[in-house]
């Protein structure tokens, strides 16, 4: 590299964890400040084929934004390495990492169960397509903890079909599943709900990623249902009450009132 580019990017580091089939991940600064930067091997840079694949990811990733998913920042050329996808630094450990370790805390267990499925919830709804998710693809930053998923999608549809979100859901049971089962002490809710994810039958597993969520929370679609029901009867109960006549009459002239009852008293004396 000329010195005006050693100026703009330093540190290179390439990250073999990350490896791809077509692909390479590297740290490095741009400008003093870590990001990462995803390209293609050498065997498939320059190949027009390939080439487009790397651009078809950058454009379906580069209008995400949601804080659990890595951010793409930019697509430039950089001599050695060619066309590549810039990205947030998102370095930490891998959740399968951590599976390893044995190392799960209270706190990535609860975001586990909050920030991975609402990650997944937005991918879903923004029709991109994705590689099936593993505890490989997501990290945990190495500063706040929190979960980050890295490569998310490599295209984008107008629909996603039915079978990619039920194997979202499928996948999202595997990995935790896989969290349970190295925790010293047994959830029988969480467990249910892997094993209802994972269930042989599709036909009863969760229909999205939305039910996965009540269910996390120990809710259902009918129990809230149910809970609006409710609501509406009571109320339209208490309206009833208020506007039937057991309801209490309204004294216009709480004074005058006690002065006519004076006056009676006094004119009907009460006989002894």
């Amino acid at each position: 590299m000329d010195e005006k580019i050693e100026e703009k990017w330093s540190e290179l580091t390439l990250l073999p964890e990350w490896e791809e089939e077509l692909c390479q991940v590297y740290r490095v600064k741009k400008h003093g400040k870590w990001v990462m930067l995803k390209c293609l091997k050498p065997e498939y840079r320059n190949i027009k084929e390939y080439e487009t694949l790397l651009e078809k990811e950058f454009d379906a990733r580069y209008n995400l934004a949601h804080p659990n998913i890595v951010m793409i920042n930019d697509f430039e050329t950089i001599p050695e390495l060619g066309h590549c996808i810039i990205t947030d630094n998102v370095y930490g450990e891998s959740l399968r990492e951590i599976i390893n370790k044995r190392s799960i805390t209270p706190d990535l267990l609860a975001k586990i169960q909050t920030q991975l499925p609402d990650a997944l919830a937005y991918i879903q709804q923004n029709h991109i397509v994705h590689r099936p998710l593993r505890s490989e693809m997501i990290m945990i930053t190495e500063e706040a903890k929190n979960i980050k998923l890295i490569d998310v999608g490599f295209d984008q549809l107008n629909k996603l079909k039915t079978q990619d979100c039920l194997e979202d859901i499928y996948n999202y049971g595997i990995i935790l599943k896989e969290v349970l089962s190295i925790l010293p002490t047994r959830l029988p809710h969480l467990k249910h709900i892997a094993d209802r994810c994972t269930d042989t039958n599709p036909k009863r597993r969760y229909h999205d990623v939305q039910e996965v969520r009540l269910a996390i929370e120990r809710r259902s679609s009918n129990s809230i249902y149910i809970a609006i029901i409710s609501f509406i009867v009571a109320m339209s109960i208490l309206l009833g009450w208020l506007n039937s006549r057991r309801a209490p009459q309204k004294v216009d002239n709480p004074t005058e009132q006690t002065e006519n009852t004076t006056t009676n008293t006094a004119d009907n004396p009460v006989k002894q």
